[in-house]
């Protein structure tokens, strides 16, 4: 008798979207109980509803609501904001993750994957070389070597020689150094320990143990895959590797520059030779390094549990011995050395931006040649979306390099002009945000005129869309603007394609030009015309302040957006998209919330299914906005069996917007389209008011079973009879408030059976899915 009324119990699986929320506004009862979980993520139901298994009878033609709360993995403490200092990693992360759909070319895939975990490897090299920039240039050679500066420094009294040479036990130069590098050694340190500790809290999170048959799996997406959430042995690998590769940058910022005047005539035979033999390590050393990043790329196919640690525990330990015996080195005492000019960083800065600009490049044909495999019209900025992107992680990384170098720089010096400065190639890279910034000025006023003109299409057609109301010019045009600016996403791909190549461009005039006149930009320019001249100064000048103000406004917003939840929805949705995908490029990236939130969502519908296994196990998984991602991505991990008996029902939702467009080998029409026949029903809901939810757009006669046509909003243009005060204009939020929302979900529910699902009509041959990409794997 239990089993023959369990079938009427149903239970709808809530996930929220950006922003987080709270499980008393999510069930709509300020009495909710925790039933599964702890303090970061966690499932809720109403109390009354706690025991409702035991009490099937009253929830006869009615679901059990629960909440799925997650909104503590991507926000909190307003110290986190701290993570925003990473975000070129982040950057660089996305970018491997933005490869086209591609058919048949799995060395193409694999090769893509390499070239971004350089990327991300120089990305590391860069940061670390920034810190050995300010610790060890503009502090302990610079400032600590000049009179001037050192008097207004009173805490680098005992580092400071005076005009003839002299000074305490640190005052030469190389101890000075060695003393230095701690600071940038212990940043490497601290990089290191925040991995680490997500690693254990977000890589090590166990999916399903029981894996469906592989002959199942034939149109699976990646993230299907049994180990694409669980990226362990890869970002421990990585781990170790960059965490080596930035103890050999402060190495060799400290060795090479005690090795350069041990090599000059009259120096110490011993010193000379041990110099050369320390440079010879260190060159092993960082191509040991590239080939560890280089050997293996992630295994998604399997659960790959192994560890290769020997290799995590010894590369650190072996280039932090190196780092030690470096500063030895350098601290041996050489009593003629004088410190003068710059430490020799141009070289260094100049080869990281080479490096970067032709593995960028690399990265456009290897993208371009996937792109052409398997074409799609609505792929962002034709399959250049990954190198776009990794263009500005890299042009990221050089302006907070740039920018911290500057303001350091201008901070000891003061009025003085003592000191040199920051390598050239820094200002020169400074300097060119002006020009950039004009770029983005013009895009951004055509985007307003391109707004301004949909706007008045959008009044044009507003009799349309509500006809016999009295019109109000007032309402008209607020409604309209707010569909017009809400188009703006889909205008993002020019943005930052455009962006980026003027970004590649200056970054490649501002190398020639700091190579070829080994000035700074000011200097360079005089003897040309007062134009070019005063132009080339107030860069210069704008620059370096544009920098400043720029990185404490970041960091300044960053810290809001943790904090204020009104905030966190506005931008939200970038760092939530960031943070969704694994860490498979950069593991000091920030973590990815996913690989604790997909396994969640998938052991708690799999064992509600199993608990009523008998019976078929109704289940609906209701996602808004990312929550529609996580629980896309959730039902992509069920065994196929039980993902038939899940109905999926999104709202305000970025699967096809963002994802489909920006992710096309994970998210693309191909991986929609099997998720659609995969499970039992899904429907989609979005408004022309949503910034970022939209349609499916799925081909065929897929994309009606999907999308409902375009809700409205405001649900009334005047006051009417049910709306007697005026209806708010709703936007990315509060969907459930639509009457569709409670209809949509009634008519899956109804859809729903026990055991045997309803009859799905047939797809059309053009949309269905090719087998999923290869998983980046190299070796």
């Amino acid at each position: 008798m239990e089993r023959a009324t369990q079938d009427e119990t149903a239970l709808e699986l809530l996930v929220h979207g950006v922003g987080g929320t709270t499980p008393e506004e999510m069930l709509g009862d300020p009495r909710t109980v925790r039933i599964s979980g702890d303090d970061t993520a966690a499932v809720f139901r109403r109390t009354e509803d706690a025991d409702a298994e035991q009490r099937p009878d009253d929830y006869r033609g009615k679901p059990v609501p629960e909440a799925y709360v997650w909104c503590n993995l991507t926000s909190g403490n307003g110290s986190r904001a701290l993570w925003l200092l990473l975000l070129p990693f982040m950057v660089v992360n996305i970018a491997h993750w933005m490869r086209p759909t591609s058919r048949h070319r799995k060395r193409l895939v694999r090769t893509y994957g390499l070239l971004v975990r350089l990327v991300g490897l120089t990305l590391t090299v860069l940061l670390v070389a920034a810190a050995c920039e300010i610790a060890l240039d503009l502090t302990a050679w610079q400032c600590a070597g000049t009179p001037a500066c050192a008097d207004d420094r009173a805490w680098l009294g005992f580092l400071a020689a005076d005009a003839d040479g002299h000074g305490g036990w640190w005052s030469q130069p190389g101890r000075r150094l060695a003393l230095a590098a701690l600071l940038p050694a212990a940043l490497t340190g601290l990089l290191w320990y925040l991995s680490h500790r997500t690693w254990s809290a977000y890589e090590s999170q166990q999916p399903l143990p029981d894996r469906p048959d592989p002959e199942e799996e034939t149109s699976r997406t990646a993230l299907g895959r049994p180990g694409f959430w669980y990226g362990r042995r890869l970002v421990a690998r990585l781990r170790a590797a960059h965490t080596a590769a930035g103890l050999l940058t402060v190495a060799g910022a400290v060795g090479t520059s005690a090795a350069r005047h041990d090599r000059r005539p009259g120096g110490s035979a011993l010193l000379d030779t041990l110099g050369w033999a320390l440079d010879s390590t260190l060159v092993l050393g960082g191509a040991f390094v590239v080939w560890v990043v280089c050997r293996r790329g992630r295994s998604e196919n399997r659960l790959d549990r192994k560890l290769d640690k020997t290799l995590v525990r010894w590369l650190p330990l072996g280039a932090l011995v190196l780092l030690a015996l470096a500063l030895v080195y350098a601290a041996w005492s050489r009593p003629g050395w004088r410190s003068e000019g710059r430490l020799p960083g141009d070289a260094t800065f100049g080869g990281i931006t080479l490096v970067q600009g032709v593995l960028v490049l690399g990265l456009a044909v290897v993208a371009h040649l996937l792109y052409r495999s398997s074409p799609d019209a609505r792929t962002a900025i034709r399959g250049f979306g990954g190198p776009a992107v990794a263009m500005l992680s890299c042009a990221l990384g050089g302006v907070m390099t740039g920018g911290g170098a500057q303001r350091v720089a201008d901070w000891l010096d003061g009025a003085h002009g003592s000191i040199a400065g920051p390598a050239l190639v820094l200002t020169w890279q400074a300097s060119v945000i002006p020009p950039l910034l004009v770029v983005v000025a013009v895009l951004c006023g055509w985007f307003g005129v391109q707004t301004v003109r949909r706007k008045r299409r959008e009044m044009a057609r507003m009799p349309l869309d509500y006809p016999e109301e009295r019109k109000d010019s007032t309402r008209t045009r607020r409604i309209a603007g707010t569909r017009a600016r809400a188009a703006l996403t889909d205008r993002a791909p020019l943005l930052v394609g455009i962006v980026s190549a003027v970004t590649l461009l200056l970054g490649a005039g501002a190398l020639t030009g700091a190579w070829m006149t080994e000035e700074v930009p000011g200097q360079a320019a005089q003897g040309t015309p007062d134009a070019m001249e005063g132009a080339a100064e107030t860069a210069q000048a704008l620059g370096s302040w544009l920098i400043g103000f720029g990185f404490i406004l970041f960091v300044t917003w960053g810290r809001r957006a943790y904090k204020d939840a009104s905030a966190r929805r506005t931008i939200g949705i970038l760092w939530d998209v960031g943070t969704f995908w694994p860490r498979a490029a950069h593991p000091f990236a920030p973590p990815c919330y996913a690989e604790r939130a997909v396994p969640d969502l998938t052991w708690r519908m799999a064992t509600w299914t199993r608990a009523t296994s008998a019976t078929g196990g109704r289940l609906v998984l209701s996602g808004h906005s990312q929550g529609s991602v996580l629980a896309a991505a959730a039902a992509w991990q069920l065994r196929p069996s039980v993902r038939r008996r899940v109905a999926l029902l999104t709202y305000g939702s970025p699967l096809e917007r963002l994802y489909g467009r920006w992710f096309p080998a994970h998210f693309g029409p191909a991986a929609l389209t099997s998720l659609h026949r995969e499970v039992d029903c899904w429907r989609n809901l979005y408004r022309t008011t949503d910034p970022i939810g939209g349609p499916i757009n799925l081909r065929g006669a897929c994309g009606p079973q999907v999308d409902r046509a375009a809700l409205k909003d405001p649900l009334a243009y005047g006051r009417t009879q049910e709306h007697p005060l005026p209806a708010p204009i709703l936007g990315h939020g509060d969907y459930q408030a639509d009457p569709a929302f409670a209809e949509e979900r009634a008519r899956l529910l109804a859809r729903l059976r026990p055991a045997v699902p309803a009859p799905r009509p047939e797809v059309p041959d053009e949309v269905t899915p090719a087998p999923a990409d290869p998983p980046d794997t190299a070796g």
